[in-house]
């Protein structure tokens, strides 16, 4: 922070001390990007130009007062790419290849031969289409699978994609994929994508991996889905609610994988994240363009 420091007086706070340290501030750099304080302190924000939220997600901060505000609102798009397509490629061949079985029978001292599956060849439909569905999708074609996207807009020849569909395709997409990740902002169109009907479009022996938002999904039913063996398992690093109630059925089952939303925090990840918002505040003071603005209206940080 001390390009930021030698330039504006800077204030520190937590959550308690939002609306006074917000009086009269004109950037608000929201270092805690699960924090919903923001509503609630808005009105202290009278002189607020520029909000700067140090995570990929917005919807913490799409609330109506913002919405209908001057205020811009920037993100940490990037920063997460190529560690999130990292993790899902690790839980594609976690499944593939039954490594947690594997520990399990190093555990017992079990000597038991077993196959394992081919992750060449096999489908997956990437569900939102932004930058880390991008390096998603290009590090699974690497390693062979089929890959294509689910979008706002369907268009063919997408140099990471291949075939794009629209968001209202997505139950015909979804019968052919073995594996289905789910990485769309939150908006209102995507609440609750994932559900019942959802689910009961999946092939039988699908996956389902959610490094996207928790609330993309209606949790229920995709624990009803696992029980009933209508999809063979689910990686999950987000949840509507976190942290994951100690006593939720879904810490027992042996199909799921649970990480606590950090499938993109690699070493460093921190002050990379502190990067991203001095060299846009180098930006801000100099009266030049801001990167990774974020469309009020759409939730999230149109494609080039």
């Amino acid at each position: 922070m001390a390009p930021v420091a030698a330039r504006a007086e800077v204030r520190y706070t937590d959550e308690a001390g939002l609306s006074g340290a917000l009086d009269g501030a004109d950037v608000l750099f929201l270092y805690d990007f699960q924090t919903d304080a923001v509503p609630g302190a808005w009105h202290a924000a009278g002189s607020l130009q520029w909000l700067h939220i140090a995570g990929a997600g917005v919807d913490p901060v799409m609330f109506p007062e913002i919405r209908d505000s001057d205020v811009t609102i920037t993100n940490s798009r990037g920063v997460f790419d190529g560690a999130i397509a990292e993790y899902v490629l690790a839980q594609i061949l976690s499944f593939a290849k039954d490594l947690p079985g594997s520990l399990r029978l190093q555990q017992s001292h079990t000597w038991r031969h077993r196959e394992s599956e081919r992750v060449a060849g096999r489908t997956a439909l990437i569900v939102g289409t932004g930058p880390i569905g991008r390096a998603t999708a290009r590090l699974l074609r690497a390693v062979g699978m089929e890959v294509s996207g689910s979008g706002r807009r369907a268009r063919n020849a997408d140099p990471d994609f291949g075939t794009i569909t629209a968001t209202e395709d997505l139950p015909e997409q979804l019968a052919r994929a073995d594996y289905i990740v789910a990485v769309a902002p939150l908006t209102g169109q995507t609440r609750h994508i994932f559900r019942d009907a959802t689910f009961a479009a999946m092939k039988p022996g699908a996956r389902f991996i959610n490094v996207g938002r928790g609330e993309l999904v209606r949790t229920d039913d995709l624990v009803a889905a696992l029980e009933s063996g209508t999809i063979a398992g689910a990686a999950l690093d987000v949840f509507d609610a976190e942290p994951l109630a100690p006593d939720h059925p879904l810490w027992s089952m042996p199909n799921v994988f649970i990480t606590p939303h950090n499938s993109g925090d690699f070493a460093g990840w921190r002050d990379v994240l502190v990067g991203v918002f001095t060299d846009n505040f180098e930006r801000w003071v100099a009266g030049r363009p801001l990167e990774n603005i974020v469309d009020k209206n759409l939730g999230y940080v149109p494609s080039r």
